[in-house]
């Protein structure tokens, strides 16, 4: 696992640069970016479910729809605080559409598994949208009837409001849970990344997206690193490191740098 180090003052700037040029050049303006919440059981595969659509520029893990204020992972497993373990994340509306992310949300787990209603322990694992608005409300509701008629099966899925008396927000969850299948694996790449917090990783397009590549079918990674590195402008050391991982990977045929 990725270990956070504390940041020397040239890390620190190199930080802010390599944030602006991510920033300024690769995410959409902000009048077509939304947000949307959802939890399938474990945030770690949902989370790379989502990093693999195209249109979705951030993801981040966390609790959300409990009582408690900033609740610790130990907190929310052992049931007490009312949170479950769910995915935030910014999406172009240009280039996906809410409807197709509850298409991906679907596919990503079995809604109809009874554990999702347990009570005690298991209640930080469920299944569920949290809509922001009435056209979520019904888009969400339309897929679920959807995916019912094609399941033949009970879907436990819940549909909640995201504002509720009961529900204190959406709480990020410690650092070591961000991006699980990019930090457990490759370390040269998130040291090339310089993210040190949990909100940095939760920010990151280039984290978002790499995550998403890892945390797929192994067979497809190859593949996905090199339409990655074609569509995204990389600095030449993250390009490096893709092509060194590659080669990792038995590929003869590196990434042009």
């Amino acid at each position: 696992m990725y270990k956070l180090l504390p940041k020397s003052s040239a890390q620190m700037h190199d930080d802010f640069s390599f944030q602006q040029e991510m920033t300024s050049n690769d995410l959409p303006p902000p009048e077509f970016l939304k947000e949307a919440i959802f939890a399938a059981g474990s945030f770690w595969e949902l989370e790379a479910a989502f990093g693999r659509v195209d249109g979705v520029v951030r993801t981040a893990v966390g609790y959300y729809g409990g009582i408690r204020v900033k609740p610790s992972y130990k907190e929310v497993s052992e049931g007490t605080t009312g949170h479950t373990e769910a995915v935030k994340l910014t999406y172009d509306t240009r280039n996906t559409s809410y409807k197709s992310l509850c298409k991906v949300f679907w596919a990503s787990h079995d809604p109809t598994n009874k554990e999702y209603l347990n009570f005690g322990v298991n209640t930080h694992y469920q299944s569920a949208i949290f809509y922001g608005n009435e056209e979520e409300k019904k888009q969400a509701q339309e897929s679920k009837v959807k995916q019912q008629m094609q399941l033949n099966r009970r879907i436990v899925t819940k549909i909640l409001p995201c504002q509720s008396s009961t529900n204190s927000g959406f709480y990020l969850a410690e650092s070591h849970h961000q991006k699980y299948y990019l930090q457990s694996c490759h370390l040269r790449l998130c040291e090339c990344l310089n993210l040190r917090s949990a909100e940095q990783f939760a920010g990151s397009h280039l984290a978002c997206k790499l995550n998403g590549i890892f945390g797929g079918d192994e067979n497809t990674v190859v593949d996905g690193l090199k339409r990655f590195a074609v569509r995204c402008r990389l600095p030449h050391q993250i390009k490096y490191v893709l092509e060194t991982i590659m080669q990792e990977l038995g590929v003869k045929q590196a990434l042009e740098v």
